[in-house]
C-alpha cells in the first residue's frame, strides 16, 4: 500500500523537477511513511511513498524492467501477484525481487501492454511509463476501492493518490466548481469524475488514462452487467459461501500484522467467522462505541469477538472536537459528509497501534441488498397508489410536522424520511432516500448569482452515470447505481482517506471483483423477496454466524451528530457560518439561520444540511484560502 505522484511536463517546460514530486510525495506521506522513492526521466516523472505490506526488503518504488524503459509505482495489492508471476516466468520474464507485488505489474505491462490490468486481482491504483513508446498508463481497480486524481491543463498531466499531491505543484490552479458544491449539498459527496476542484478528475473505477503524443485519451476497461441465472437455493448459498471465502482467504496475504473491523453485524462478523477459519493465529478485532446506546453497537460486537475467540478492543468515541473534525476534512481533500468517517478515522488510529492490515464488511451492502433504501423503494411503489390529495395535501404534512426523535432511527424518525424520499421524482428508484435536499431547499439556501452558474438538477449525475445500460429489473438498477455511482466517491473514498491517514491498509473481501460477479447474476427473486433484503445472503452466511447476529437490525458505523449540534457543537457551528466568505458569496445566510433555529427546537433534523456546511467551510478554509490548518499535518 502506498501514495503515489507522478507530472509530464509540456515541451516548452523541460524536464520534470524533484524538488516538486518530492513535495508532491512529501504531503502524502501518511499514506506510506516506511520508503521514498522518484524516477525522473526527462519531462516524465513519477514518485512513491511506500507502506510496507508485501516483501518489506525489496518492494520499495518505483520499480523497473531489466534494461530501465518501462518504470511502474502503484497504490494497492495484487492478490494473485504469485500466479501472475509464475505465468510471466514461464513466458520468460525474469525477477529481480522476491515476492514483491508491483514488480509483477512491470512485466506485465511488457507482456500484455494497456490490458494487462485484466489479468490482476486486487485493488489498485497504477502508473507505468513506457519510455520506449513514449507513453503514460494510468489505471484504477474495477471497482474503485484505491483512488486516482489528474489534472490535464494546458499540455501537463499531474496525477497523485490525494488531491493535495497535485496542488503542490505549482501550475495546479485552486478554482472552485460551482457545480460540484451544488452536488455535494444534496449527495454529501461529489459524484465523478468531478471533485471539487474546476480542474481536477478522478479517474473512475475500471478505467484507464493513456497520455501519448502531447494527448490523452480515457475509456473503460471493466463494467458489471446483471443478467440472472437460476438455479438452485442450495447452489446459490454455496456459491455465495465459496466466494466470500476464497475473497477473504486471498486478503489475508501480509507480511506484517493483520486485523479485523467487527461490528457485529452480518458483514463484518461473516468475515471474521472466514478469518477464524483460514488461520490459527490469534485474530485481533475492534469496534467503535458510544455512549449513547441508540448508536452502538458494542453488545453485538463483544458477542461477536467471544463467540470466535479474539483479542478484542473497543474504541470509545466522545463528543467530537472541532480539531478532529479538520483533521479528517484536511486528509479527506474535498468534503464528504458520510457521519461515519470520523469515527472510522479514530477506529483507524487505535487500530494502526497494534496491526498494519484490516479487513472489513464494507461493500457487503452495495453487493447483496443491506440498505434500507432498498425496503423505501419498494414500499414506495404501493404507496405511490395512493391518491395524491392524501398524500400531498394531508398525510405528508402531518408527519413534516412530528418533531425529531434523538435516536438514531426509531418509527418517527423513519417515516419522515421515507415522506421526504418519497417526494423526490421516482426515477431516482432508491436514491431519492440517498439524496439529502430538495427544490424547495435550493431554493432557498442558494442566492440568485450562484444558481446561475449551475445546473440544478439534483439526479443529473446518477442518470448519467446510467446512460445506455439496460437492466433485467428496478432493483438491478438500484444496485448498479450503488455500486458504481455512490461507492467509490462516498465509502471507499472514506474508507481509503481515513484508513490512509494512520498508514492502516484496509481490505474489502465483499468487492472481490469474481464475487461481486457472481452476485450480479442471483435473480431479484432471490435476492430480495416481499421487503426481506439480503434473503439469499442470510441463509448463505446462516452456517458461519450465531443466531444472534443474524437477527439482529442493520446498524452500521456513524455518530450522534445531529445532537452534537444542538449541544457540544452548536456555538462553534455558528461562529464558523460568521466568519464564511464562502456562504456569503454562495448562500443566503436567513435560510441558514431558519435551518439552525429548526434544528434547535427539534421541529426539524438539519443535520444532514449544517453537517455539509460545516464540511464545506472548512474544506474551503483550508484548501481555496490556504489558511493554516490547526493541527500538525
Amino acid at each position: 500500500m502506498c501514495g503515489i505522484a507522478g507530472v509530464i511536463e509540456p515541451p516548452y517546460h523541460g524536464a520534470a523537477s524533484s524538488t516538486v514530486l518530492e513535495a508532491m510525495c512529501r504531503v502524502i506521506r501518511h499514506r506510506g511513511p516506511d520508503a521514498s522513492g522518484i524516477h525522473i526521466d526527462d519531462r516524465v516523472g513519477l514518485g512513491s511513498q511506500r507502506l510496507a505490506i508485501i516483501d518489506l526488503a525489496d518492494g520499495n518504488q518505483p520499480i523497473c524492467n531489466e534494461d530501465g524503459s518501462i518504470w511502474v509505482v502503484q497504490n494497492g495489492e495484487i492478490y494473485n501477484h504469485v500466479a501472475v508471476r509464475r505465468e510471466l516466468e514461464k513466458r520468460g520474464h525474469r525477477f529481480r525481487t522476491s515476492h514483491a507485488d508491483t514488480e509483477v505489474l512491470v512485466h506485465a505491462y511488457e507482456e500484455w501492454g494497456e490490458s494487462f490490468a485484466e489479468h490482476l486481482e486486487g485493488m489498485f491504483a497504477i502508473a507505468v511509463w513506457d519510455a520506449r513508446a513514449q507513453q503514460l498508463v494510468l489505471v484504477r481497480d474495477r471497482i474503485g476501492i484505491k483512488p486516482l486524481y489528474f489534472c490535464w491543463r494546458n499540455g501537463r498531466l499531474i496525477f497523485a493518490s490525494e488531491i493535495k499531491a497535485i496542488l503542490e505543484h505549482p501550475a495546479a490552479e485552486r478554482g472552485i466548481d460551482p457545480q460540484s458544491v451544488y452536488d455535494y449539498l444534496g449527495w454529501e459527496f461529489v459524484p465523478g469524475p468531478a471533485t471539487m476542484y474546476r480542474d481536477i478528475k478522478k479517474l473512475m473505477p475500471g478505467h484507464l488514462l493513456v497520455w501519448k503524443n502531447e494527448s490523452i485519451g480515457v475509456h473503460q476497461w471493466w463494467d458489471i452487467s446483471y443478467e440472472p441465472v437460476e438455479a438452485s437455493t442450495e447452489e446459490y448459498e454455496r456459491r455465495i459461501r465459496d466466494g466470500l471465502r476464497e475473497s477473504v482467504g486471498k486478503r489475508l496475504m501480509s507480511d506484517v500484522p493483520l486485523g479485523v473491523f467487527l461490528s457485529g453485524g452480518m458483514d463484518s462478523t461473516a468475515v471474521l467467522a472466514q478469518v477464524a477459519e483460514l488461520t490459527t493465529e490469534k485474530i485481533r478485532t475492534f469496534t467503535i462505541g458510544y455512549a449513547d446506546p441508540s448508536f452502538s453497537e458494542l453488545e453485538y460486537a463483544h458477542y461477536a469477538a467471544k463467540h470466535y475467540g479474539t483479542e478484542h478492543r473497543d474504541v470509545i468515541i466522545e463528543p467530537i472536537t472541532p480539531d478532529l473534525i479538520e483533521r479528517c476534512v484536511w486528509h479527506l481533500d474535498e468534503p464528504m459528509t458520510d457521519l461515519s468517517a470520523m469515527p472510522l478515522y479514530l477506529l483507524c488510529n487505535a487500530a494502526r497501534e497494534d496491526v498494519a492490515v484490516c479487513l472489513s464488511g464494507e461493500g457487503g451492502d452495495e453487493v447483496f441488498v443491506g440498505y434500507d433504501r432498498y425496503v423505501a423503494s419498494k414500499i414506495d411503489r404501493y404507496w405511490s397508489v395512493v391518491p395524491s390529495f392524501l398524500r400531498r395535501g394531508l398525510i405528508e404534512p402531518l408527519v413534516d410536522r412530528l418533531p425529531d426523535q434523538r435516536q438514531k432511527k426509531g418509527a418517527i424518525n423513519m417515516l419522515k424520511r421515507f415522506m421526504q424520499g418519497s417526494a423526490k421524482p421516482a426515477e431516482a428508484g432508491a436514491m431519492r432516500w440517498q439524496y439529502f435536499s430538495s427544490a424547495e431547499q435550493d431554493a432557498l439556501l442558494f442566492n440568485e448569482r450562484f444558481r446561475t452558474q449551475i445546473q440544478t438538477d439534483p439526479f443529473g449525475p446518477m442518470l448519467r452515470a446510467l446512460e445506455g445500460k439496460n437492466f433485467p429489473t428496478q432493483l438491478d438498477r438500484e444496485l448498479y447505481t450503488d455500486l458504481r455511482f455512490t461507492m467509490p466517491d462516498s465509502v471507499l473514498m472514506k474508507v481509503d482517506k481515513m484508513s490512509m491517514a494512520s498508514s492502516l491498509e484496509v481490505r474489502v473481501p465483499f468487492l472481490d471483483h469474481h464475487l461481486v460477479e457472481y452476485a450480479a447474476t442471483l435473480p431479484a427473486s432471490v435476492r430480495f423477496p416481499r421487503l426481506d433484503r439480503r434473503a439469499i445472503y442470510r441463509s448463505a452466511v446462516a452456517p458461519l454466524l450465531p443466531e444472534k447476529i443474524l437477527k439482529r437490525g442493520k446498524q452500521g458505523y456513524s455518530l450522534p451528530i445531529k445532537n452534537w449540534l444542538r449541544e457540544d457543537l452548536k456555538d462553534w457551528m455558528i461562529g464558523l457560518f460568521n466568519e464564511s466568505d464562502l456562504i456569503r458569496e454562495y448562500l443566503c445566510r436567513e435560510y441558514i439561520d431558519r435551518m439552525i433555529g429548526e434544528h434547535m427546537a427539534m421541529t426539524h433534523n438539519h443535520n444532514h444540511t449544517l453537517w455539509a456546511l460545516i464540511n464545506l467551510e472548512l474544506w474551503h478554509r483550508v484548501y481555496i484560502r490556504q489558511e493554516a490548518p490547526t493541527f500538525v499535518t
